[in-house]
């Protein structure tokens, strides 16, 4: 097999798992219930081909229903699982980053891009919250607001960063949101020649981060891993002065320790 990317319509395209897996990615923290109605809405399906689907992954297991309502079971964990697994340099990492919260007293993460959003794929949480949403492996927010999405964005070739930036809907979450491309990708440029990204209360008023690249001992990209905080209790200076070198220690360990 090669690493051409197949689309909609290609001869070994299997249309049926595609659209079993939008049926149980339509459900999220705002949709964790949903009628056949609702699921045919979310997926642009008709209700019968919605139905189907459905009722299979009820058969398997992975959607459980109540009357009218359908909402996913914990059986849908086990493919969450089987890529942790299937990653170990992940408990490396895990380690390293509590290591950053006993430390700083802060959260660290390490995201992955998906598309145009960041996904969480390990988290080090601290006492505090820092958002109105709760923040754990599996979240996704857009990469375009994210000191962890610019580094990873950073770090594409130019073609695919030019086709972002031509398709991103920028939306002023807060006064501070970056709303023009031109702007995103001078950011972005930026990011890739100082290899740090600082985006501040861009996506939530009050968040600020810190976030750098972290490869594997073979130059592999695992990710970007970041610290964020609460503005009002740190500010920028101890952010970049003190949060970002001990951010980039902790990359360079796992630079080491991995391979």
């Amino acid at each position: 097999m090669d690493d051409q990317v197949l689309r909609p319509g290609d001869r070994d395209y299997v249309g049926a798992l595609a659209s079993g897996l939008e049926v149980l990615q339509a459900f999220d923290a705002e949709h964790p219930r949903m009628t056949l109605s609702e699921v045919a809405t979310r997926t642009d399906m008709d209700r019968a081909k919605a139905r189907r689907f459905l009722l299979t992954l009820h058969a398997l297991g992975f959607v459980k229903r109540n009357g009218r309502q359908f909402e996913l079971t914990p059986r849908v964990l086990q493919l969450g699982y089987a890529y942790q697994s299937s990653n170990q340099y992940r408990a490396v990492i895990q380690q390293y980053l509590e290591d950053v919260t006993a430390e700083l007293g802060e959260s660290s993460s390490l995201a992955v891009l998906d598309g145009d959003d960041v996904v969480y794929v390990v988290r080090s949480s601290a006492r505090h919250r820092l958002m109105a949403i709760t923040l754990s492996v599996g979240t996704r927010l857009p990469a375009a607001y994210t000191s962890m999405g610019r580094v990873l964005l950073a770090q594409l070739p130019e073609a695919e960063l030019e086709a972002f930036l031509a398709r991103v809907k920028l939306e002023p979450f807060t006064a501070s949101s970056i709303t023009d491309a031109n702007a995103l990708e001078k950011d972005i440029t930026k990011v890739r020649k100082q290899g740090y990204s600082i985006v501040d209360q861009e996506l939530d008023s009050g968040l600020r981060s810190a976030a750098v690249p972290v490869f594997a001992g073979n130059g592999e990209l695992l990710g970007a891993i970041n610290i964020s905080t609460n503005a009002a209790r740190v500010g920028m200076d101890t952010l970049v002065g003190v949060y970002l070198p001990r951010l980039q220690q902790a990359a360079e360990a796992v630079r080491r320790t991995t391979r």
